[in-house]
């Protein structure tokens, strides 16, 4: 059995003609039949709730719901495959922020189609893809970058659920309203927000919710030259 076939993509983008248009460079450079489209990440997350999982997830970071690499994160724990990052955005900072935050490869959108049949041929030999001309800006840079890096390692290890609530929490919600949300038990809630700070190696919500915010795009781009 080939453990790292591709005949699935779940498309994670909001524009629909991008959409097509990679489509078509899948079905033609990685071989993959079936394609899936979801415009958000809310709509992604259910369809991997209703459908499973595919074999590869290919993601547009900039979507109407999210705002930073967080989402990144929960996707690839919610799908529990390879997440490629196919993006407009390119710059080096964040592709790097991207890898860290368990992306498998970064394509940016004006890439060739040989671009994308390497980067694929790549992933099915379950290696990672970054451009040939990306440099890892973080490597040796300043101390908010290593931080960053080190936030976002950690983000990466919390559970799907763990992630929702930090994002809850993010927006100022009390334990009570985040368990009416998302239909849960207060305890459980507690037992959740105790694993979040844990593992993010923080004291209090509030620490948790402004080490979060250091996964935004804002924060991950504020020192790009």
């Amino acid at each position: 059995m080939n453990h790292n076939r591709m005949e699935t993509a779940l498309v994670v983008d909001d524009h629909p003609l991008f959409c097509d248009a990679l489509a078509l460079t899948l079905r033609s450079v990685a071989g993959i039949s079936e394609i899936r489209k979801a415009a958000t990440l809310a709509e992604a997350l259910e369809a991997l709730q209703r459908d499973g999982a595919p074999d590869i997830v290919v993601l547009d970071l900039n979507l109407p719901d999210v705002t930073g690499l967080d989402g990144l994160i929960r996707l690839r724990n919610a799908a529990g495959v390879p997440v490629v990052v196919v993006s407009s955005m390119s710059e080096e900072r964040l592709i790097s922020s991207a890898m860290r935050a368990g992306a498998a490869g970064y394509v940016p959108k004006h890439s060739e189609r040989e671009v994308f049949r390497t980067a694929f041929d790549r992933l099915r030999r379950g290696e990672s893809f970054v451009p040939d001309e990306f440099l890892d800006s973080a490597s040796g840079d300043d101390d908010g970058s290593v931080k960053r890096d080190e936030v976002l390692i950690r983000m990466a290890t919390l559970t799907h659920q763990q992630a929702r609530i930090l994002d809850l929490i993010k927006a100022g919600m009390l334990n009570k309203q985040i368990a009416y949300e998302l239909s849960i038990a207060e305890t459980t809630v507690k037992a959740h927000v105790t694993a979040i700070m844990r593992k993010l190696g923080v004291q209090s919500r509030t620490q948790a919710a402004l080490l979060a915010s250091e996964t935004s795009f804002s924060h991950v781009l504020q020192r790009e030259a």
